[in-house]
């Protein structure tokens, strides 16, 4: 009996095309790969994109995978059934490879990162997104009930006596992800909360103040739930201002589960996404959108860096996205031991005043100021010891 191996019966880490290509790669290529990966990864399940068909010089793609043959030759019923039953097994041992699905998770996580670069239509790129962000988010799935998987959480932060009021913010804090540990940002963590607390109860600490003329564009990264774009997004009205924000995040299960939590802050919004106060989008921070540049006000993270790598992604991509003007709030944590024990440090080296970008004026972005900010309690993981909020920006020459 011979089996042949193609489509979604083949290696995800062998036969799809190689990240580095994806920008160059045909629309034929991208969509039968996800096609396959869909095959291989969630056959039982439906993707709201997969019915539709991508037309392309006159070429119906259909959405639904070919079925793959078994080359039986002359074969009697129950070789046929002795093939069809090899193939389910190989099929089942990629499918559960821990290796293949880490690939996979990789693959279509820089997929979604390089769309933009790919010369196809708008609508063949969103549905590239769409189908990238179903197969990654089935690998999340659970066979516990939705009750037992995330949790919701409300926050109220007291804002100054001359806005009156209090800022209250729900969110729901999804488990973390079984296949892929760098998701973090399904959780809330402590410097969010504390960072936003403070926004509150002194704003003009933060430099929030409208601006002469415009909307403020604010900026997340690493946005995570969205706890503090969230806040900002009750909060600057109150103030009088006019703002465009908008929560960045590199995971697309992460920004998926972020816009649940926008979604149910702003309830009468939800009938329009495009009206929502804030927006979500991905963002690589090792390749911010030229289109970005010098385009956001006010840029806000917090502990975002579990990396060296981190601090100077994050160096150089906020220094793309800051206006000349603007400011960059980043709070970072402060964990004494474990393998993120001296993260603050690596920021400090990153923002040493030789490997600062400088713009075109002569000004070196970095950091302008700095302070401690103390542990509160009840708040944060047991291995926090306190935070340290650095504002960061362009100064003169």
């Amino acid at each position: 009996m011979s089996v042949s191996l193609s489509g979604p019966r083949r290696l995800p880490s062998s036969s799809l095309p190689p990240a580095r290509s994806l920008p160059t790669a045909t629309e034929e290529r991208i969509i039968s790969s996800l096609r396959d990966l869909q095959a291989l990864y969630c056959p039982l399940r439906l993707p709201a994109t997969l019915p539709k068909k991508v037309r392309k010089k006159g070429i119906d793609i259909p959405a639904a995978a070919t079925p793959i043959p078994v080359d039986s030759g002359y074969a009697s019923q129950d070789e046929e059934e002795d093939d069809d039953a090899a193939l389910e097994e190989v099929t089942a041992g990629i499918r559960a490879d821990p290796f293949e699905r880490s690939f996979v998770t990789r693959w279509l996580t820089c997929l979604i990162g390089r769309v933009e670069e790919m010369a196809f239509d708008d609508d063949v790129k969103g549905k590239i997104v769409d189908d990238a962000a179903f197969i990654l988010s089935s690998f999340s799935d659970s066979s516990t009930t939705e009750e037992e998987q995330a949790l919701t959480r409300d926050f109220t932060f007291s804002l100054p006596a001359r806005h009156g009021g209090e800022v209250k913010v729900t969110l729901n804090d999804a488990p973390l992800s079984t296949t892929d540990h760098t998701d973090v940002g399904l959780q809330s963590w402590g410097a969010s909360i504390v960072l936003s607390s403070m926004m509150c109860a002194d704003p003009s600490a933060f430099d929030l103040a409208p601006l002469g003329t415009g909307a403020t564009t604010v900026l997340e990264l690493g946005a995570g739930t969205g706890l503090v774009s969230l806040t900002l997004a009750k909060l600057l009205p109150a103030m009088a201002i006019d703002a465009h924000i908008t929560a960045t995040d590199y995971h697309p299960t992460v920004l998926q589960n972020c816009a649940v939590n926008i979604a149910t802050n702003f309830p009468s919004h939800a009938a329009d996404a495009r009206d929502m106060p804030v927006a979500t989008a991905l963002l690589d921070w090792s390749s911010p959108p030229p289109h970005l540049r010098s385009s956001v006000h006010l840029l806000i993270a917090s502990d975002v860096v579990y990396a060296p790598e981190h601090a100077s992604w994050l160096r150089d991509c906020a220094a793309h996205l800051l206006t000349p003007e603007g400011v960059f709030w980043l709070m970072v944590t402060v964990r004494e031991n474990g393998k993120f024990e001296g993260i603050p440090e690596t920021v400090e080296h990153a923002f040493v005043a030789d490997k600062c970008p400088r713009d075109v004026a002569g000004r070196r972005f970095g950091i302008l100021g700095r302070q401690s900010v103390e542990k509160r309690r009840g708040i944060g993981r047991g291995d926090e010891r306190g935070y340290v909020l650095y504002r960061i920006g362009w100064a003169g020459v």
